[in-house]
């Protein structure tokens, strides 16, 4: 089994490294900070403190037999770079590293990160990526009392203008906005009726906009 090392232990090392020793993978956590190594110890048993900017340190730490190590010095653009170099030169094959800005990125590719990863961005697409996939129900807070929900056109409300009344009177909130076949409207006619795969937007307090979340698609 490959062996792993995680070097800078900030939220994203920490759960590399805990999400690994929790699947039975050999890995060493390293960090420089003593408050961090006594965090992670509670899920890995090799923990070292160690300032991973100079080779010497990782050399006597062992990590040049490591076969993959994941550097996670995101914040520290210096450390991070001198910590890649190191790695480098002590002959790990597979380099990991953390980049907080594309820049950061390219000078880590260069000195030869094997792949770089930007935690942030991914975390990102990841959250658009299921909003995508599940628009039954959205909310988004204007104040503490009011609210915007997006929603998939439950049944209920298909065959609905609009216009309807039932919106104000059954459910206390208010259309601001529609998509219907792929295009959005915030303009409304009369004869504008909803179908079973539009989106709508509504605007209303926040415990009617809640109770929406009961409508069934």
């Amino acid at each position: 089994m490959k062996q792993f090392a995680v070097i800078g232990l900030g939220k994203f090392g920490f759960h590399i490294a805990k999400g690994l020793a929790m699947q039975g993978v050999p890995v060493i956590a390293i960090d420089n900070n003593e408050d961090q190594i006594k965090e992670i110890s509670e899920y890995i048993q090799d923990t070292i403190v160690c300032d991973s900017t100079d080779i010497n340190a990782l050399r006597e730490a062992g990590i040049g037999h490591m076969d993959v190590a994941v550097v996670s010095i995101g914040e520290n653009i210096e450390a991070s770079i001198l910590t890649v170099m190191g790695l480098k030169e002590l002959g790990v094959p597979v380099i990991v590293a953390k980049a907080i800005t594309r820049v950061h990125g390219q000078i880590l590719s260069k000195i030869g990160a094997t792949k770089v990863i930007y935690p942030e961005r991914e975390i990102a697409k990841r959250i658009v990526k299921n909003m995508v996939e599940n628009l039954h129900y959205e909310t988004i807070d204007l104040s503490v009392t009011m609210k915007i929900a997006k929603l998939s056109v439950p049944k209920i409300w298909v065959g609905l203008s609009i216009y309807s009344t039932t919106f104000e009177t059954k459910y206390h909130v208010k259309p601001i906005a529609y998509k219907h076949h792929g295009v959005w409207f915030t303009k409304f006619e009369s004869e504008d009726v909803l179908e079973r795969d539009d989106i709508i937007v509504v605007i209303g307090d926040s415990e009617h906009i809640e109770a929406l979340n009961t409508l069934r698609h």
